[in-house]
C-alpha cells in the first residue's frame, strides 16, 4: 500500500489528485469542529455516558465512531453520511423494483446522472427527518423530561430550524465532498469519508481501552485477544479481498479482410469479496435505524414492544449479532447481483465469438457463470460475515461494547484501504500502460 502511494506521488496527474483528495478530507475534518446552534457537546458528551437511557450509549457511540467523533462535540457533521447510505439503499432497491428506474439504469450516462440526482434529493428528505427525529429526541431527553437542547433566545422554534437547517446542510455538503474525491480526486469518496472519520477516532478508542484495563473493568489478557484478533482479521482480509475465481474463455479465431482475429485464451475474474466493505455499511445503516427512531421519538421508555426492539437491537445482545450476519449476507448477494448480469456477459461472449470450454454458449453459459458466483459469493458473504460478528462475540464476553464497534469499524478500514489501492494501482496501470510493455 505505501509503494503504491509512493509510485502514485511520482506521477503528476495522481499527485494532483491525491492533494485535492487529501484537501477535501481536511475540510471534512475542520467542519466536524464547527459547532451547532443549540446544541451543547458537554449535554452530547452527557448523553454517550449513558443519560439518555438504555440502548443509547451503544447506538449513538457506534454513530459517534463513524462520523469521527462529530456526533459528540455536536457539529453540523453531526448525522454524518448515514442518509445518503440509506438512500442508496433505497434507489438501488427502487432500481430492481421499478421498471422505470432500471430503464434510465441501462440508458447510460445521462440514466445515471438522473439516478445519481433522485438519490440526493432521497438523501436531503432523509436528512430533513432525521435531523428532525433527533432534534425530538434530544429535546424530550429519551421521552425522560428532561432536554439535551439549549434553546436560542428562549426561542424552541427557532432553535428547531437551526438545528434541522445545520444537521441537513452539514450531510448534503458532504455528500458533496463524496462526490467530488469520486470524480476529481482518487475515487471512492464516500467510502474514505467514513474511512477518515473512523480513523480520526482511533486513538481515543485506544485511550479509552487503556482506562478501561486501569480500572480494571476489563481484564489485560482481553486486550491482548482483541489485538490478535484484529492482527488475524486484517491477514484474512487482504487475502480474501485478493481471492479470485478465474473462468477461462476461449474466443474462436476468424478471418476479417486480410487479418485474423480472435483465438486467444483469456479468463473472466470474479473476486470472492467482489461487493467489498458496502455490505457492512448497508447492514450497519439498517440496524441502527429501527432503535434510532424508537429512541428519537421516545417509543422504547416505560416497557412495551418498542423498548424490546431497541434492546434486542443493541450491539450488547445476542440477537444484534445473528441480524447483523443475517443482513450482511443478504447485502452481499444483492450488491453482488447488481454489479454482475450473467446473462448480459454471455450474450457479449456469443457476440464476440467467445465461449466457456466445455460449456455452450447461451443460456448454458450464463447458468455457468451464475452457478460459480453464487458459490463464490457465499464464501466471500459467510467470510465478511463472520469477521464482523466475531469482535461483537467477543465484546459480549469481555462485557466492553467498545470491541464490537472497533471491530466493524477495522473492518471498513482494512476494506477502503485495499478498495483505495487497488484504484490507484489501475490508474498508474492506465498510464504506464504497463500490461502492454510487459
Amino acid at each position: 500500500m505505501f509503494s503504491t502511494l509512493r509510485n502514485a506521488w511520482t506521477i503528476p496527474d495522481l499527485r494532483k489528485k491525491l492533494l485535492y483528495t487529501i484537501g477535501l478530507l481536511i475540510v471534512f475534518r475542520l467542519g466536524s469542529f464547527i459547532p451547532v446552534p443549540g446544541l451543547n457537546p458537554a449535554l452530547m458528551q452527557q448523553l454517550l455516558q449513558g443519560a439518555g437511557g438504555e440502548g443509547a450509549p451503544t447506538l449513538f457511540g457506534l454513530l459517534d465512531v463513524m462520523t469521527g467523533g462529530a456526533f459528540a462535540q455536536a457539529t453540523i457533521f453531526a448525522m454524518g453520511i448515514a442518509p445518503y447510505i440509506n438512500a442508496s439503499i433505497i434507489m438501488q432497491l427502487l432500481t430492481v423494483a421499478v421498471p422505470a428506474f432500471e430503464r434510465m439504469q441501462k440508458e447510460g450516462e445521462e440514466g445515471r446522472k438522473k439516478l445519481a440526482q433522485y438519490q440526493r434529493y432521497g438523501t436531503v428528505l432523509l436528512a430533513i427527518l432525521q435531523a428532525w427525529g433527533l432534534y425530538t429526541l434530544l429535546n424530550t431527553g429519551f421521552g425522560g423530561g428532561g432536554s439535551f437542547i439549549e434553546p436560542i433566545g428562549g426561542s424552541h422554534l427557532i432553535t428547531a430550524i437551526m438545528v434541522i437547517v445545520s444537521l441537513t446542510a452539514g450531510t448534503a455538503f458532504l455528500m458533496w465532498l463524496g462526490e467530488q474525491i469520486t470524480e476529481k480526486g482518487i475515487g471512492n469518496g464516500i467510502s474514505l469519508i467514513i474511512f477518515a472519520g473512523i480513523v480520526s477516532r482511533g486513538p481515543s478508542m485506544i485511550t479509552g481501552m487503556i482506562a478501561e484495563v486501569q480500572g480494571e473493568n476489563i481484564p489485560v489478557w482481553g486486550v491482548v485477544a482483541v489485538a490478535i484478533v484484529a492482527l488475524v482479521v486484517v491477514a484474512f482480509v487482504v487475502m480474501m479481498n485478493e481471492a479470485e475465481r478465474r473462468i477461462p474463455v476461449q474466443y474462436a479465431k476468424r478471418v476479417v479482410g486480410r487479418k485474423m482475429y480472435g483465438g486467444q485464451s483469456t479468463h473472466i475474474p470474479i473476486k470472492v469479496a467482489s461487493a467489498g466493505v458496502i455490505p457492512i455499511i448497508f447492514a450497519m445503516s439498517i440496524m441502527m435505524f429501527p432503535a434510532t427512531i424508537a429512541q428519537m421519538f421516545g417509543w422504547g421508555q416505560g416497557g412495551g414492544f418498542w423498548a424490546g426492539v431497541v434492546a434486542w437491537l443493541s450491539p450488547d445482545h445476542w440477537f444484534y449479532a445473528l441480524f447483523y450476519f443475517l443482513l450482511i449476507v443478504f447485502f452481499t448477494y444483492f450488491y453482488t447481483a447488481i454489479q454482475f448480469n450473467p446473462v448480459e456477459m454471455s450474450n457479449n461472449m456469443k457476440k464476440n465469438g467467445g465461449f466457456i470450454p466445455g460449456i455452450r454458449p447461451g443460456r448454458p453459459t450464463a447458468e455457468f457463470i451464475q452457478k460459480v458466483l453464487t458459490r463464490v459469493t457465499t464464501a466471500g458473504a459467510l467470510f465478511i460475515a463472520f469477521i464482523a460478528v466475531f469482535p461483537i462475540l467477543l465484546a459480549q464476553g469481555l462485557e466492553f461494547t467498545a470491541f464490537a464497534i472497533g471491530g466493524t469499524a477495522l473492518l471498513i478500514v482494512v476494506g477502503v484501504a485495499l478498495e483505495t489501492t487497488r484504484q490507484l494501482e489501475s490508474q498508474m496501470l492506465m498510464r504506464h500502460y504497463k500490461g502492454f510493455l510487459e
